[in-house]
């Protein structure tokens, strides 16, 4: 495997490839550029948010994440479907990004509901349709960052602008990656092929609908940062009802280890390197293969950002309790959702 191939592996494949070797060094080989491969990742990525933060306002640098998250799956990730025609799923989730979050900040809870209905269950059909790729954790996740971290004015067309790039970088990337794929299904196809009674299609409304009623309920409640439940809800709700249960009990428990390490990690810090916690967090997850060790450091860059406004203490109890809190909603949700369809949907 040359050193080109072993950058494109991700964790867990490099951890593997590591641990198969017999050879002392080739094995020290292969840890060397695993090493190498998260760090470059972490400072392609710090730079590369940097740069869209300094173009298009630092209130923005969450859309450079959501860039980059899209353009990281773009880059090996296809829709299933002719690759000119998978150009206007890239255009129609962008679209959503530069409209549904903030449409969603601007109405009632109960309106915003709506506009989250139809926006997530638009992002599933243009992004999600081979499931194995998990694509739902990219773009819903950028819907609800970039709903979360809200801007208006000057700023909202800034985000605009940065995220018309954005689309068109991704665009780019796709093409140049993608052209020689071939597929006979066609963009229409999507909406065509939607049946409530696949699992496919089934998945898309639980999610939609956990995700959905997960934000409403935190807003009718006021709770701060509103999307971490929806985001816990989206990571937590897979389609099988059985892993769902699973997934929730991991993401409660390791959230809440990801928390206590996060209050030792800033107690022990000097105050002006606090901000280096989620860099910190962003190296950790690169060096994760699995979703436990995952939800720990994500929630670094999380509290880091968050204990500005709550302090830490505030914002640790508010990260376990919205966490715990939609990871139980949505296994409830969840059952609830798939035994309504069962009723409504059972196949003869």
């Amino acid at each position: 495997m040359t050193f080109y191939q072993e950058l494109q592996l991700n964790s867990a494949g490099s951890k593997a490839l590591i641990r198969i070797t017999q050879d002392k060094k080739e094995r020290m080989r292969h840890i060397l550029i695993y090493n190498f491969k998260v760090y470059l990742v972490v400072a392609f990525c710090f730079a590369a948010v940097t740069l869209f933060s300094m173009v298009f306002g630092n209130e923005n640098s969450i859309a450079g994440v959501a860039v980059l998250l899209a353009l990281l799956v773009l880059r090996q990730a296809d829709f299933g479907i002719h690759t000119s025609h998978g150009l206007l799923c890239i255009a129609g989730i962008f679209g959503i990004l530069m409209t549904g979050p903030r449409l969603s900040n601007m109405v009632s809870p109960f309106a915003a509901f709506f506009i989250n209905l139809i926006c997530i269950l638009l992002l599933m059909l243009l992004g999600c349709h081979n499931v194995i790729m998990s694509n739902h954790s990219t773009f819903v996740l950028s819907y609800l960052i970039l709903q979360g971290y809200d801007v208006s004015g000057y700023s909202w067309m800034m985000r605009t602008a940065g995220l018309f790039v954005g689309m068109l970088l991704c665009m780019a990337v796709f093409y140049k990656n993608q052209k020689h794929r071939l597929h006979k299904r066609e963009f229409k196809d999507l909406f065509h092929e939607f049946d409530p009674r696949s699992l496919r299609n089934r998945w898309y409304i639980k999610l939609t609908l956990c995700v959905s009623t997960v934000l409403l309920i935190a807003s009718l409640l006021g709770i701060p940062r509103a999307m971490w439940a929806g985001i816990a809800c989206m990571s937590v709700c897979l389609p099988f009802q059985k892993d769902l249960v699973k997934r929730a009990h991991i993401r409660w428990i390791y959230n809440i280890l990801g928390c206590m390490i996060f209050l030792v990690i800033y107690a022990v810090l000097p105050k002006e390197l606090h901000p280096m916690i989620g860099l910190l967090g962003g190296i950790g997850v690169g060096y994760s293969a699995g979703y436990p060790w995952q939800t720990v450091f994500n929630t670094f860059g999380a509290l880091s950002i968050a204990s500005g406004l709550f302090g830490a203490a505030g914002a640790v109890i508010l990260r376990i309790a919205t966490n715990a809190g939609a990871a139980f909603y949505t296994a409830l949700m969840g059952s609830l959702i798939d035994r309504a369809s069962d009723r409504l949907f059972c196949r003869e």
